[in-house]
């Protein structure tokens, strides 16, 4: 704020000369002077940020504290309202015509459902026009019907049933897989009450053909448009890393296709084992299209490099099932325990006449005849507890497995595994003989569980496949093609002279 002498403004007495001088009148105030410049002088309302506890300060704080009093007596007060006149409320009727014409229900989507009545300047049409063809898109759901899609887009009932028919003659409407995209083409219908005619049609019925639907002199007719393909491999190899997962997928291997190959190579090496310095090797069935479209199929080969060890799989049909086999030809080994013997089994577990002993006992085993050294094997892996001569058994080897199974082999003519030695499924452990209560040379093999004998048929021996003959070839062939893609090379586009081969192959129109 500013004051009066900021800017010179004084009395009314201080303005005049009252310095005498020579030649000039002196001028005396009178009393009604000194009274005015008195008042004029007087401060009512100072700045109370200036000069703090001066007489002026006070004096200002006084007229501060009065009006701020006389505010306040003079207010008519806080509960009591000051009257005026009130508007009558508006009738429903009335409320909801002027909510119909106001911002508000346009930006809630016009829910009043009302419109703005037509004035002289609007004028009927007899008739709109209509497009004469409309192209549109839809799309094949899971679980969805061929001729219920088209007809949602718009085609007649009957047409569409006409037109799946059409369709299903060139491909199983089944084999059209869920989200296949549909372009459909309306033409201009006769009139307003009947469906538009479909003019055309255009869809990916396979991943190597096309089919287009087209309207020639009226009547429909399907079109096959084949795409080229070329089938070659795509082959994937990398070094393991910190994970072999994440190496191959950051390599290119899809997802599954890691699984896959992870599931094939546990059944050779522990996945643990696998150090950071191994590679991989993944060669999956790759198809890719003339449109640039590539589709990834299921894992072919596996292979696994660690220094000197290497493990090499391949994905082998087989009677109309798929099963790895090793470079060799050796299949995948199924079962718990291995056949101890190479032999034919000659006695049952159960009740039987003792050939020796000429009564009835309980045979607590199988027995396969063989001749005698035929070499004996552990059935599975698994601790020697006894190694030695027993009774009636002979030369016998008890072994104790994980679970709380045991497995005994008696009549050896020779014994190898020695008393508390860790043996391992198909390990050496004796020969064939007819040592103790025998009439011939021939293993007699049990089983026990939890020290109880059972039948060791409970269990089943494992199987492996072994491929010879033709089909060795046929595999061998099969593995040398695979090995001969390049690292990292992917299937290439077909050249304009594949995809006119495979067009005149597939009788295209």
């Amino acid at each position: 704020m500013y004051q009066r002498q900021d800017f010179g403004f004084g009395s009314a007495a201080a303005a005049l000369d009252r310095t005498p001088a020579f030649g000039r009148r002196v001028v005396t105030a009178s009393p009604l002077d000194r009274v005015h410049d008195h008042l004029a002088n007087v401060e009512l309302v100072p700045d109370l940020g200036h000069r703090i506890g001066s007489a002026v300060w006070w004096r200002g704080l006084a007229t501060l504290g009065a009006l701020c009093t006389a505010a306040m007596a003079l207010s008519p007060g806080l509960s009591d309202a000051i009257p005026g006149a009130t508007p009558a409320p508006m009738p429903p009727a009335a409320w909801e015509n002027a909510r119909a014409l106001a911002i508000a229900p346009l930006a809630w989507g016009g829910d009043t459902g009302r419109r703005m009545a037509a004035t002289e300047l609007v004028q009927p049409l007899t008739d709109t026009p209509e497009r004469p063809s409309i192209q549109l898109s839809a799309t094949i759901g899971q679980g969805d019907g061929f001729a219920r899609v088209l007809q949602r887009a718009g085609v007649g009932a009957d047409e569409a049933k006409a037109v799946a028919a059409l369709v299903g003659g060139v491909v199983p409407l089944t084999d059209i897989a869920a989200g296949t995209r549909l372009d459909v083409h309306l033409g201009r219908r006769p009139d307003r009450n009947q469906p538009r005619p479909l003019d055309g049609l255009g869809f990916r019925a396979r991943f190597d053909l096309k089919l287009a639907v087209e309207r020639i002199d009226g009547a429909l007719r399907v079109r096959r448009i084949p795409i080229a393909v070329d089938d070659t491999p795509l082959r994937i190899q990398g070094t393991v890393g910190s994970s072999l997962y994440r190496s191959a997928r950051a390599a290119g291997a899809p997802a599954k296709v890691v699984e896959a190959y992870l599931k094939a190579i546990a059944s050779k090496t522990p996945v643990e084992s696998i150090g950071s310095a191994a590679t991989f090797d993944i060669i999956v069935a790759h198809r890719r299209a003339e449109t640039g479209e590539t589709e990834t199929g299921k894992l072919l080969y596996a292979g696994l490099s660690q220094g000197k060890r290497q493990v090499r799989l391949l994905n082998w049909e087989e009677a109309g099932r798929s099963q790895w086999f090793d470079t060799s030809g050796v299949g995948e080994r199924k079962g718990l325990m291995a056949r101890p013997v190479t032999g034919r089994q000659t006695s049952s577990f159960g009740m039987r006449m003792h050939p020796l002993l000429g009564y009835s006992r309980m045979h607590q085993g199988i027995d396969f005849g063989a001749p005698t050294g035929t070499p004996i094997y552990a059935a599975a892996d698994g601790v020697v507890s006894f190694s030695g001569r027993h009774g009636g058994h002979g030369n016998y080897v008890r072994i104790n497995h994980s679970g709380n199974i045991g497995t005994g082999y008696a009549h050896m003519s020779r014994i190898v595994a020695r008393n508390g030695q860790r043996v391992r499924q198909g390990q050496l452990i004796g020969y064939v003989g007819s040592t103790g209560l025998s009439t011939g040379p021939h293993l007699h093999y049990e089983l026990y569980r939890g020290g109880r004998p059972v039948n060791p048929l409970s269990v089943k021996f494992t199987s492996t496949a072994q491929l010879a003959g033709a089909e060795l070839r046929a595999f061998k062939a099969q593995l040398g093609r695979l090995m001969a893609l390049r690292p990292g090379e992917r299937a290439r586009a077909p050249t304009t002279a594949t995809a006119a081969a495979a067009m005149a192959a597939s009788g295209a129109d």
